[in-house]
């Protein structure tokens, strides 16, 4: 089992549903419009998609374990992969750029002691840096965007915790798009499938990084423009070329079962779209095969 891949079977995650995120109408009511959601999120349908999504998980073979209701947290703990990142000798606690998301990795650390699960090291202001940011690129390559939620020396305290375990950290300058209150991370742009395919968005993607890509052997599926907002690039390998994606997004779709891939879809209307979160954010894969 190895924590450093994006798309080796998925062996076990954590999750936080709907239900322990978004609690309820009157909880949506009051965080929704600060947190920048693209509109106010249904609690029963979301619920719904939740419960489809989380069995998709589980039909997999994952084992699954959940992040519990927390009050010092908001709805944006459910897309639980920014808190926090894995590593083969424990998770590395993130310190969130998102102002309103402090509190998350705090309370995500205390669940991983609860399951037994190591802690590597804690990222300290005034480094910032989010799960979202980062992508392994194979078991000694960690590529980390260089964001509004990640910053510079978030990136050096992350590359100092990794030396000594034989890891490059690559920085990857990511442009300024729509603004820093916007949920933008180099997993908005990249997710690698198998150890050779990464779904893309290029016109965001830097130059020097898709080359690096390319040099490194990787086929790139290519999102269209009019899947961007739809979350075609946000794409979860439950294995090797298995991939967990949202409905609606049919280009980018063919384009993965022409590279040889297997694609399961849910709907997330709810859950992902109106966050800006997709399946990679819902999750915080622990290991895989």
């Amino acid at each position: 089992m190895s924590s450093h891949s994006e798309s080796g079977k998925l062996n076990s995650l954590f999750i936080k549903k709907a239900s322990a995120a978004f609690i309820g109408d009157a909880h949506i009511t009051k965080h929704w419009e600060a947190l920048n959601y693209l509109g106010k999120p249904n609690i029963d349908k979301a619920l719904a998609e939740y419960d489809a999504f989380e069995k998709i998980l589980i039909d997999n073979g994952a084992q699954v374990f959940y992040f519990p209701e927390d009050d010092s947290v908001n709805m944006d703990s459910i897309y639980c992969r920014d808190a926090a990142i894995a590593t083969s000798k424990g998770m590395i606690i993130c310190n969130m750029g998102k102002e309103g998301r402090r509190n998350e990795p705090l309370a995500q650390e205390k669940a991983y002691e609860a399951a037994g699960i190591p802690v590597l090291g804690v990222i300290t202001a005034p480094g910032t840096i989010e799960g979202g940011d980062v992508a392994w690129l194979d078991a000694k390559t960690l590529a980390v965007g260089h964001t509004y939620r990640t910053n510079e020396e978030g990136i050096k305290q992350v590359s100092a915790l990794l030396k000594p375990l034989g890891v490059e950290v690559i920085s990857v300058p990511m442009p300024h798009y729509r603004g820093s209150s916007d949920v933008f991370h180099l997993m908005s742009v990249l997710s690698p499938v198998a150890d050779n395919i990464a779904v893309v968005y290029s016109p965001l993607i830097p130059i020097v990084f898709r080359n690096e890509l390319i040099k490194r052997g990787f086929e790139l599926v290519e999102v269209p423009e009019v899947e961007f907002d739809s979350m075609g690039c946000n794409v979860l390998a439950l294995a090797p070329r298995t991939c967990l994606m949202v409905k609606g997004n049919p280009i980018t779709k063919s384009r993965l079962e022409a590279a040889g891939c297997k694609v399961i879809e849910y709907d997330g209307a709810e859950i992902s779209v109106k966050g800006g979160g997709g399946p990679t954010c819902l999750t915080r894969p622990v290991s895989r095969d």
